[in-house]
């Protein structure tokens, strides 16, 4: 997942409005988030690319979308609705299932990511720590540390579990294809699947590097909610959450404005999309820039194999 941005994109030398853009992967595809639009893009079992898009909310419409600490809990919130859509979509269309979610089925599996979140990455951690305080006779602060490695070690060790299942395995490599095309756009290079290819997979915007950034400042956070029993420290935690959530987006807004030494700054996190990543093939990349075109409304390249693609017909 990427969070806003401005940039700056080239076509046949002719400079373009800057725009924001993102993306995710999903199930033999890639949403992508345009200036006015989502677009996505699966590939069949036929091979075949199929495409769709939606309208976009224009964030500039809203108060919550420029306050700042409530405008990272707004975009977490909208991509978490959004990609859950996109991911029932394209597993309707890569996998060929037409069967439809009820509303109850739906939020019987949402209840359960939530309890499963809140068992595995914030009750277990709190519960370990206060053991391993006690047998260790730590201080509250270092306990608090002690919580905060475990569940970045829990979240690495999860992303790398899952990573071995090839259908994962797949996801990483169109997260892979959806980093480098986002990549390519912001330099302004001419936006073919060879030249994307060219690019990195890593992206300081990544939704996985923000994930990272929350387990860090969350040991800095929960230090302040202080003392108490252990049903208490895991209540405070799951309250404080949004706190944590608010704080990282704009640390990692911040760093993403300041370039270089962003990246040096965000370079634990950016280093830990080498697990959530990939190297796509030039066949993913076309999907990812289908996905892009579709939320631009308008073609990159031109597929035929002839001259250079130009939109203003020169």
């Amino acid at each position: 997942m990427n969070s806003d941005n401005k940039m700056a994109c080239t076509f046949s030398g002719k400079r373009e409005k800057r725009m924001p853009v993102g993306g995710q992967a999903v199930i033999e595809g890639v949403l992508m988030r345009g200036p006015q639009r989502w677009g996505l893009a699966v590939r069949q079992q036929n091979g075949e690319i199929v495409r769709e898009h939606w309208d976009a909310v224009l964030r500039t419409s809203s108060f919550w979308w420029k306050c700042p600490m409530i405008r990272g809990l707004v975009i977490m919130f909208e991509m978490l609705k959004i990609g859950i859509r996109a991911l029932n979509r394209s597993a309707e269309i890569a996998l060929g299932d037409e069967e439809t979610i009820t509303p109850l089925e739906f939020a019987g599996s949402v209840a359960f990511a939530l309890i499963a979140v809140i068992g595995v990455f914030v009750a277990l951690p709190v519960w370990l720590a206060h053991l391993g305080g006690e047998f260790w006779s730590l201080s509250e602060t270092w306990k608090n540390v002690f919580e905060g490695l475990l569940r970045g070690t829990f979240f690495v060790l999860y992303v790398a579990g899952i990573g071995l299942w090839k259908e994962i395995r797949d996801v990483f490599r169109y997260h892979g294809a959806e980093h480098k095309t986002i990549n390519a756009f912001e330099a302004g290079v001419d936006m073919t699947p060879e030249n994307v290819m060219n690019y990195s997979r890593i992206h300081p915007r990544c939704g996985t590097s923000f994930l990272l950034i929350v387990v860090i400042v969350s040991i800095i956070v929960f230090s302040i909610a202080g003392h108490g029993s252990l049903l208490w420290k895991i209540m405070m935690r799951v309250l404080l959450l949004p706190v944590v959530v608010g704080i990282s987006y704009e640390i990692i807004r911040a760093a993403s404005s300041i370039q270089k030494l962003g990246r040096i700054i965000l370079w634990p996190a950016l280093s830990f999309q080498y697990l959530t990543t990939r190297e796509p093939s030039i066949e993913q990349v076309e999907v990812a820039l289908a996905a892009l075109e579709e939320a631009l409304d308008r073609p990159l390249y031109d597929r035929s194999g002839g001259e250079e693609y130009n939109e203003f017909g020169e």
